[in-house]
């Protein structure tokens, strides 16, 4: 049966403009069921709580100090009433006014449906790197239902690792009972990938529904593209215990795939030239991300795009 109630929940920081627009697609969506909106707002000054009220949202306001992706998201989750709960981050605007819809569609296609989630399309100005690295992703995913078999619940987490363990909430929904037995783990990052391992592995289901598009992607200088492997890459570790072999064969491995796709493309030596660089440059932050937790505090904090210190071994403890 289709929800009475469905929420919407986003954590916000100086959202701006992309957070103003994905609050009006939200608001634009059909369904035939009552729509909440909950934002946790962790101290912006731009303006983004107003935005949020004029939206119809409430607002959880949280100390910047108090922010992690897994313990925010629990918060939201609370919060909201809905049976079903969507979860977006602040710059993921949903790319039609069926976006809703479809996700709640996924749930329908079996009763142990837990998770939901959709693609993210690229923004008309994305760079064709970004546009080509968005594409291959969602593209190389099964639409429909995925579960683990019988006896696959034991397997290694790094296992799971990849396509069949994936979910994202920046553009995603849950089952609100399926929550409550198996919530989010109160981790800086990762908290997604970390949520359907758990889910998975307790019997649930995900859907990946295609039709529920968000627009969302991101440009990276140099800088920022080393420091978001390396935080991936260390999310990796945390859930999965994966550690990125730090051999120059698996870097030519690594340049061998990207530059072949590209070629096949049609690129030109200096666009392979550039691709070549930004390949190694994020071989170097995945190598470095995933033995963060043997780093210093320090060093951790400088390398992270984020600006992350804190750190977790794959047996949880803390660093």
């Amino acid at each position: 049966m289709r929800p009475s109630l469905v929420s919407v929940a986003i954590p916000v920081l100086n959202g701006g403009e992309p957070f103003a627009r994905a609050l009006a697609a939200i608001r634009a969506q059909r369904i035939d069921a009552e729509l909440e909106i909950v934002v946790c707002d962790s101290g912006s000054t731009d303006g983004s709580v107003e935005a949020a009220r004029e939206h119809g949202a409430r607002v959880i306001e949280l100390d910047r100090s108090a922010f992690s992706h897994g313990g925010t998201r629990n918060l939201l989750m609370r919060e909201a009433r809905g049976s079903h709960v969507a979860v977006l981050t602040q710059d993921a605007e949903p790319a039609g006014g069926g976006w809703l819809a479809a996700l709640l569609d996924g749930f329908e296609r079996a009763d142990d449906v837990a998770l939901v989630y959709g693609p993210y399309i690229p923004r008309p100005d994305a760079s064709p790197a970004v546009r080509r690295e968005l594409e291959r992703w969602f593209g190389s995913l099964t639409p429909g239902v995925e579960r683990l078999a019988t006896g696959e619940s034991e397997l290694p987490a790094v296992e799971l690792m990849g396509r069949r363990g994936f979910f994202t909430d920046a553009n995603g929904a849950i089952a609100r009972a399926a929550w409550e037995r198996v919530p989010y783990r109160e981790i800086a990052y990762a908290e997604d990938r970390a949520l359907a391992l758990d889910m998975l592995r307790a019997g649930y289901a995900k859907v990946y529904e295609p039709r529920a598009a968000v627009l969302h992607s991101h440009e990276y200088n140099a800088r920022q593209r080393f420091g978001r492997a390396f935080d991936e890459w260390h999310g990796l570790r945390e859930v999965y215990g994966w550690r990125e072999p730090a051999t120059p064969r698996r870097l030519a491995g690594r340049l061998r795939g990207e530059l072949g796709s590209r070629r096949r493309e049609g690129a030109g030596p200096r666009a392979l030239l550039a691709t070549a660089a930004d390949e190694t440059l994020r071989f170097a932050g995945a190598v470095l991300g995933s033995r963060g937790v043997a780093l210093p505090r320090s060093m951790r904090r400088r390398l992270s795009l984020e600006r992350r210190a804190a750190a977790r071994a794959h047996d949880g403890t803390a660093r």
